[in-house]
């Protein structure tokens, strides 16, 4: 084990705090389908990438700026999750069943996105890529910083709709008791609609983050689910902040392990936390 200088260590953090935003703004919509709609909804981690490709080829291909992508994608995933949402209802899918469904899901939007653009690497090139600025010995870069922003914005904005608004209260309420929520007059399906629609316009937002930041493979889809369910676990179902939260953790953690020791030890952190979590309060989830 190797101690690492104060700046390195300093810089590792930061980073983490990065990386942690990113892996809440993806547990955000994942975490409000699972803890509101009660499904356990894979295809999300499908729509980030295919967000994440679209963003590529509107910027390499049509030469659209990946920022004014943020005003096309979202509305667009919004329409296609009403529609699944929309098709889910007619049957009755239990959280087990929906695991099932979109890992199905998923698996169509992978082998979509490598026949279109194959399973090569594929790296978004824009003038953001060599943006940073420095605070004091620390560098920050422009795409994390973006992220970042965007993860707490979008987290605090879905915090205050869900406890200030009639719609959110709705939505809180049906989750809680849906026989109930539709007695006193809240149309569930119309809800349910809205919210899965919101989810996939969360993973629009995503994609393009991720594609700002990492390069892009189809085969990646699902080594991003471990540790974002660790995310959305950690930080409560249904909870617009709590994934925000435990992914800066999950991030910080991670960083700091791969400085510390070894970056393989890094993959063992976020599941440790939430093995740690499971033991100390097994009532939660």
């Amino acid at each position: 084990m190797n101690f690492p200088s104060f700046n390195l260590l300093t810089q590792a953090i930061l980073s983490g705090i990065f990386m942690g935003g990113l892996y809440g703004l993806i547990g955000l919509g994942l975490g409000l389908t699972w803890g509101l709609l009660r499904q356990i909804n894979l295809s999300h981690f499908g729509l980030v990438f295919v967000s994440a490709y679209l963003s590529y080829h509107m910027a390499t291909v049509w030469h659209i700026d990946p920022l004014l992508t943020l005003l096309i994608l979202p509305p667009v995933f919004f329409l296609f999750g009403v529609g699944m949402q929309t098709v889910m209802s007619r049957f009755v899918i239990s959280p087990f069943n929906s695991l099932l469904v979109t890992f199905g899901l998923t698996v169509i939007m992978e082998s979509a996105i490598q026949f279109i653009w194959t399973a090569d690497f594929r790296r978004l090139e824009t003038h953001y890529n060599d943006q940073k600025f420095t605070l004091g010995s620390l560098f920050i870069p422009v795409p994390e910083l973006i992220t970042l922003l965007l993860a707490i914005v979008l987290s605090f904005s879905v915090w205050a709709a869900m406890r200030y608004t009639d719609l959110g209260k709705a939505m809180r309420a049906m989750a809680e008791d849906g026989p109930i929520a539709v007695a006193f007059g809240i149309n569930e399906k119309y809800i349910s609609r809205v919210l899965a629609g919101f989810c996939a316009a969360l993973a629009a937002v995503a994609g393009v983050c991720l594609a700002l930041t990492f390069t892009l493979t189809p085969s990646q889809i699902f080594s991003w689910v471990g540790v974002v369910f660790a995310a959305v676990m950690l930080g409560g179902l249904g909870s617009p902040l709590g994934p925000l939260f435990a992914g800066i953790l999950i991030g910080v953690s991670e960083a700091v392990t791969m400085v510390v020791t070894a970056p393989s030890w890094a993959p063992i952190v976020s599941f440790s936390l939430l093995i740690v979590m499971l033991l100390l309060r097994p009532g939660k989830f």
